[in-house]
């Protein structure tokens, strides 16, 4: 491990010297010092609020350092805007796309840009140039072909490509695998090796470490916004459980779960039987989908993002009605389009979207706690009791290790403290099935060891678990099953023991035995 402030004879294209920038109460980066050499694939990686975000928004113009400075091809650089980083060949590619879905891949890599030529090119050149770029970087995709066509890997290559077209040389991604399949993941690091290769750099922010480790030539550490080190990937001592403890401070478990000590029972607690539904423009999205999930088993729900997943999830906890099919409890159906019947009969249900599905963050915590309570001690008739409210709240705060007061609003929360609210008011209605969907996404490595632990206890005390992941390696450590969604339907259900994530990609894909 070493510090990173290095000269200009190091190849250092990209970096930060000393930066601090401080925010009312906060002070985001302290004296943070960061190199991007030429050629190399590094990681950035930390805890929410450790500094990544406000450190990139420095690098590439959008944030001012109040102290330090930029360093940009060895030497020190003002970065007044995003156009003067590139300007100078930087440039970041987001979680989220910004790309025009009716517009071809030729014609969003354009939008926009100015290439500074006094001649006007016609539709045919441009194409051709954005297919010489694909092929250079191995990123094709057709030039043609309208954004809505393309699955979310190829819309990634045409984000990057934009960048290429652009003329960058370093690059910024900020959890680039997040809806990737394997074999797109394992595409995308092809191309940033191809990229290299041409010389290029590229920071890679993630969570997942066994994708660190993967694809990247050395790894910095920033926690409580300061420069924790660097280290080589290559050392041979740098591992998955090292990176962790660098960035909490602390060992941590990584939250595989543990062998089962045998199931509460045998027969299904929760089935499926041929459920469709319509998604939220009429089309179908769920296609007759059977499925049975045991006491104390965590059945997984894998697949590329809108591929029925939500809608599933909807249908199993009375969100959304089906069109067909049935779902029981017990043997017993639950009512079709009843959220109210499905948590009475001992549903809970967890969404991807925290804060705007799942909590209300204009109320406060120890209010967000109560929405599955029933009626008892925190009540006097049709009226909450403040004190008792609070109280409960209280307790659940400190057994779910809440980061927060009960009066704090639930939108001043961190992610991770956000969906242990979550958890804490669902596990603790005592429920018999627990539906949740991207339990991590987005947590820190502390955070998300901690919501693991939660949901393996759950299932440990006979709680049939539904989890909904497009993380790969996640649902391998959790689940005993997991059931492949593609275009609404089941491709495939395998057993954790007896598959891997190449088997699970290509069901993914919809490509079946």
């Amino acid at each position: 491990m070493r510090g990173e402030h290095e000269s200009a004879d190091s190849g250092v294209v990209l970096g930060a010297s000393g930066v601090t920038k401080r925010f009312p109460g906060v002070i985001a980066n302290d004296q943070v010092d960061f190199a991007l050499r030429r050629g190399e694939v590094h990681a950035l990686l930390g805890e929410n609020g450790s500094g990544k975000t406000t450190l990139c928004k420095i690098l590439t113009g959008l944030y001012r350092p109040d102290e330090g400075s930029v360093i940009l091809d060895g030497a020190e650089a003002r970065l007044h805007s995003p156009a003067d980083a590139h300007a100078s060949g930087v440039f970041m590619v987001h979680q989220h796309f910004s790309l025009v879905d009716n517009m071809t891949v030729a014609e969003n890599v354009v939008l926009g840009w100015k290439a500074g030529r006094r001649m006007r090119l016609s539709r045919a050149q441009i194409e051709d140039e954005v297919a010489a770029a694909a092929e250079r970087f191995d990123m094709f995709v057709h030039p043609r072909a309208q954004i809505w066509q393309l699955s979310v890997g190829e819309r990634q290559r045409v984000e990057i490509l934009k960048t290429l077209y652009r003329g960058a040389h370093t690059l910024i991604l900020d959890e680039p695998t997040t809806v990737l399949t394997p074999q797109e993941a394992e595409r995308l690091f092809e191309s940033l090796r191809r990229m290299v290769e041409h010389g290029g750099s590229v920071v890679f922010i993630s969570h997942k470490l066994p994708e660190v480790l993967a694809v990247c030539d050395r790894v910095t550490v920033l926690r409580q916004g300061r420069n924790i080190g660097t280290v080589d990937v290559g050392d041979g001592v740098t591992d998955a459980k090292g990176l962790a403890r660098m960035m909490v401070g602390r060992e941590i478990e990584l939250g595989r779960r543990p062998e089962r000590r045998g199931r509460v029972g045998d027969e299904p607690l929760l089935r499926l039987i041929d459920v469709s539904a319509d998604g939220d423009h009429g089309a179908p999205a769920v296609k007759e989908v059977s499925l049975a999930v045991l006491p104390g088993e965590v059945l997984g729900i894998a697949g590329v993002a809108g591929n029925g997943q939500r809608e599933l999830a909807e249908v199993v906890t009375g969100v959304r009605p089906r069109s067909a099919g049935t779902v029981a409890l017990d043997g017993r159906e639950l009512a079709s389009g009843s959220p109210l019947n499905a948590a009475k009969r001992g549903v809970a249900y967890v969404p991807e979207d925290r804060m705007g599905v799942g909590l209300a963050p204009g109320m406060e915590l120890w209010e967000n706690l109560l929405l599955r309570a029933g009626k008892g001690a925190c009540w006097r008739g049709p009226f909450i009791r403040r004190s008792n409210g609070i109280a409960h709240a209280e307790a659940l705060v400190e057994s779910f290790d809440i980061r927060g007061q009960p009066r704090t609003l639930v939108r001043q929360l961190s992610g991770g403290n956000a969906q242990k609210v979550l958890l804490a008011r669902e596990l603790s209605s005592d429920p018999r099935v627990l539906v949740i969907a991207a339990p991590t996404r987005g947590l820190d490595v502390a955070a998300m060891a901690a919501v693991r632990a939660f949901l393996i206890e759950a299932a440990e005390h006979g709680v049939a678990v539904m989890l909904i992941s497009e993380d790969l390696e996640e649902l391998m450590d959790l689940c005993d099953r997991i059931a492949v969604m593609c275009a609404g339907r089941v491709t495939g259900v395998v057993s954790v023991g007896s598959t891997d994530v190449e088997e699970i990609g290509l069901l993914m894909g919809g490509v079946t035995a």
